[in-house]
């Protein structure tokens, strides 16, 4: 069985990175997460807000939206967990072109000024912005012996466009675990509103072994690497032979091929890199704009450094459950996928939005359900696929990576048409390169194993695999089955991280009603963990991505960007409809 730490979030590094010293009358443990020094002690609390309008872009709608939909394959190429544009991400791993620079306070403490400890240089990174700068940050690759070797962290960053305003930093954290950040800036940055990009400067960054960083890998063939068998899919009969095979095998191979670093890549390193890049910025404080796996990021950088937070915004909530942690994530997606199935089902069956797959919504589900089974036991060619058989597996993959968005709700309704009329599937999409998801796979794989233990029991994930099928067939079990982290051959090397209200009041979450990936109910839980350091706003919308999406909503935006740019929060939690007029009038940082 795998070995079990106290839910205490105890940590045996301290403010240099060094094992902490047992606190008096602890009877020899360490001691709660400290509140002083680099895990910093919670500051004054600030307080939330009034909005500002802003003009609502519409989703796409009918025949011409389905000319741009990503094809399968193209949505988890970030994680074995996470929900991201990995074409995006994949652009973004192009080189810093920088030499190195120190990247922690040395001896003589933090730099006096922005950046002086950084050589920028140009970005060598497809579809970078000119102004897009890039450098590298030197960090421990143990932060218990913090003098020894030492990896990169590749930062990025585009200066604020009206420096008379600038108020600080504001980093770009992506999701995953796994994917790239580097070319944040130019990408996610610049859907940023003018009064954002004027009051910072945008920060992005490869995690440690991303990309341009200091890299890991994981060297699985290009048919180990296809999306659907990625996931923890169970066999078309429910059994766990597939999944288990292929998570020992993904284990294995990223432990062997990941080096030492693997052992060394966790959510609270990623924290503790972060504070390095923040002190490398010269930067007192960091504002943040957390997405997907990087609201946990987010989240535990502001529990263990909760002082080094200015406006902390957390976007697509993961679940902060201490025991469970990426084992919580899974099993939303049971959640998730019923909570947004039903906006597919509506959107399906409009005519105005092109060739219906039934008659009524309520249709909808049991249709699926009847193809993803006929498919378990005949799959169907699917020339240029990987793999090139569409599996009732298959099919639910598509399903689950369309749910993301719904500008990918054409290419769904587009292969369901096709097996159910016996008509030709649409072209799949182009997968990342094999290097990039190899990549991207070992930092997954390495973090959500570092970060807790798993069962390694059998019988365990039998028994949760029979109830999770039946209550959630749309994810036929794939919540509870076996993942890489039940065969991973090394232990947590502390606690994960148990998020608290402890810290100044400077959080705001966003998060769609719908989100397939990270469900409305995991943000709560979020939410109610930090207390009275937050506020959320629940946006009525579906996807994954809240602030400034595609298909965004009016009334979040306009209540994310006030907050950033003028500390304002909601005076409470609301819930936003497209012409809501909220009330804010508290302000934080």
């Amino acid at each position: 069985m795998a070995h079990r730490h106290s839910e205490n979030d105890q940590s045996r590094y301290g403010a240099d990175g060094r094992p902490d010293r047992p606190a008096r009358g602890t009877g020899g443990h360490t001691a709660p997460e400290p509140a002083a020094g680099a895990e910093t002690p919670p500051a004054t609390r600030a307080a939330p807000a009034a909005p500002h309008p802003r003009a609502r872009r519409r989703a796409p709608r009918g025949r011409a939206a389905r000319l741009s939909v990503p094809a399968l394959g193209l949505v988890l190429a970030a994680s074995l967990l996470g929900a991201a544009n990995p074409a995006e991400a994949a652009r973004s791993t192009g080189g810093p072109g920088t030499s190195s620079a120190p990247g922690g306070p040395g001896a003589s403490g933090e730099p006096g000024a922005r950046g002086e400890a950084l050589d920028w240089q140009r970005c060598a990174v497809e579809g970078a912005d000119p102004r897009q700068e890039c450098a590298t940050v030197k960090v421990p690759l143990d932060y218990a012996r913090p003098n020894g070797r030492q990896i990169d962290i590749a930062v990025s960053r585009i200066r604020s466009e009206r420096p008379a305003d600038r108020r600080g930093a504001l980093l770009l954290i992506p999701g995953g675990p796994g994917n790239s950040g580097l070319n944040g800036p130019s990408g996610k940055g610049q859907r940023l509103p003018s009064s954002v990009r004027g009051a910072y400067d945008l920060i992005g960054f490869d995690p440690r072994g991303v990309g341009s960083s200091t890299p890991v890998t994981c060297d699985l063939s290009h048919e180990q690497l296809a999306t659907v068998n990625l996931r923890a899919w169970p066999d078309a009969d429910g059994g766990l032979t597939g999944p288990v095979t292929r998570a020992r095998t993904v284990a294995e191979t990223c432990a062997r091929d990941g080096g030492e670093l693997v052992r060394h890549i966790s959510t609270r390193n990623e924290a503790r890199d972060i504070d390095r890049v923040r002190q490398a910025l010269g930067e007192d404080r960091l504002s943040a704009w957390g997405h997907s796996y990087g609201t946990y990021a987010g989240s535990v950088y502001a529990r263990m450094f909760p002082d080094r937070t200015d406006r902390w915004v957390l976007d697509s909530n993961d679940d902060p459950n201490p025991r469970r942690v990426a084992r919580q994530w899974q099993a939303n997606y049971a959640v998730g996928v019923e909570d947004t199935f039903p906006a597919f089902a509506a959107w399906a069956t409009d005519p105005a939005n092109g060739p219906v797959v039934a008659d009524r919504p309520e249709q909808v589900r049991p249709l699926f359900l009847r193809l993803a089974a006929e498919l378990d036991r005949d799959p169907l060619p699917w020339p240029g696929a990987n793999p090139d058989r569409l599996t009732g597996n298959h099919l639910r993959q598509v399903m689950l990576d369309s749910l993301g968005s719904p500008a990918r709700f054409p290419f769904l309704a587009q292969v369901i048409n096709a097996v159910r009329t016996g008509g030709a599937l649409p072209a799949p999409g182009t997968q990342p390169s094999d290097a990039f998801l190899r990549n991207n796979i070992a930092v997954a794989v390495a973090t959500i194993c570092n970060d807790v233990s798993w069962p390694r029991s059998l019988p365990t994930y039998e028994r949760n695999v029979a109830r999770d099928r039946a209550r959630h067939p749309l994810t036929a079990g794939m919540p509870a089955s076996v993942m890489p982290c039940a065969f991973w051959p090394y232990a947590p090397r502390e606690p994960a991280t148990r998020i608290t209200d402890s810290g100044p009041s400077n959080v705001l979450l966003v998060q769609n009603l719908r989100d397939a990936s990270t469900p409305h109910s995991g943000a709560l839980r979020l939410r109610s963990a930090f207390g009275d350091r937050a506020r959320m706003v629940s946006v009525d919308a579906t996807g994954h991505g809240a602030y400034m999406a595609v298909d965004g909503n009016a009334c979040g935006d306009r209540l994310v960007t006030d907050f950033l740019v003028t500390g304002r929060r909601p005076a409470h939690d609301v819930t936003c409809a497209d012409a809501a007029d909220i009330p804010s009038n508290r302000r934080a940082g």
